[in-house]
């Protein structure tokens, strides 16, 4: 298995997209602590794990809390002997669809601000551990759009942030046997509802508006088809193991080709 007795945080762990990476951590023999805001989501996890033959526990806390997040990554190394890998999928409340000359400050920074600190505070609590005991994985997520798209307000300047972020952390902690690296994934079908649109464009809370997004999305893929979240899950659980041991400091491009790289 690829992950056998590896201990992973997933931040956004109760989330569509956190809860199948969770079970295919679990499935590759990790142990899985859950992470979020809201505890129902994270129960279910966790006991869908449970129920495959897998260990988890879920943790409430909020990721913009530097010390819930310090204290329960502290928690789990001292408990299992490591924490050897940390992986960050919380919202950050992104609004799209509205023209840049339109939006507001407040929704244009937002996403800037929320996900640059809750990386930041998340990755920080993991490499503390990670550089002591001389290995880790540090995984992030965004959508790639810093190769610029229109009309995705701050989404552009966060995955910016994000991915640059990153490739800095990856060039400190290395030395000690640290990697950091991410995943660009753009549009999951999966975990797109109407009600997620509505979330970023109130315009597109219905379900026609949901379909035209799936089949737009597909069509500027050049393999004219979008990846699934077990395909994300999949690439993740590979990043995050030792066979992936020379990949550091790069994000990998799971948008079946939505933009080159």
């Amino acid at each position: 298995m690829l992950l056998q007795d590896k201990n992973a945080i997933i931040y956004g762990g109760g989330g569509s997209l956190g809860g199948v990476i969770a079970r295919t951590f679990a499935r590759e023999g990790a142990r899985v602590f859950v992470a979020g805001r809201t505890r129902e989501p994270l129960d279910g996890v966790v006991k869908e794990v449970t129920a495959a033959g897998g260990y988890a526990e879920a943790a409430v806390l909020d990721a913009l809390d530097e010390r819930a997040v310090d204290e329960h990554a502290r928690d789990v190394a001292d408990r299992y002997g490591s924490l050897d890998v940390s992986f960050n999928l919380v919202s950050r409340g992104d609004v799209q669809g509205t023209p840049l000359i339109e939006m507001t400050t407040d929704d244009f920074t937002r996403p800037i601000v929320t996900g640059i600190t809750a990386n930041f505070i998340t990755a920080r609590a993991a490499a503390r551990h990670m550089t002591r005991q001389g290995s880790g994985v540090i995984l992030a997520l965004d959508s790639g759009s810093a190769h610029t798209s229109p009309l995705m307000g701050g989404t552009c300047p966060a995955d910016a942030a994000l991915d640059t972020f990153i490739r800095a952390l990856a060039a400190e902690v290395g030395p000690s046997g640290v990697r950091a690296l991410g995943l660009w994934v753009a549009g999951v079908p999966e975990t797109l509802t109407a009600e997620k649109l509505g979330a970023v464009n109130p315009d597109m809370a219905n379900e026609a508006a949901l379909q035209g997004v799936l089949q737009g999305l597909a069509s500027l893929r050049m393999t004219r088809r979008s990846p699934g979240v077990a395909e994300v899950a999949e690439t993740a659980a590979f990043l995050a193991s030792d066979r992936a041991g020379g990949l550091t400091a790069t994000f990998v491009n799971v948008t079946g080709g939505m933009f080159a790289s």
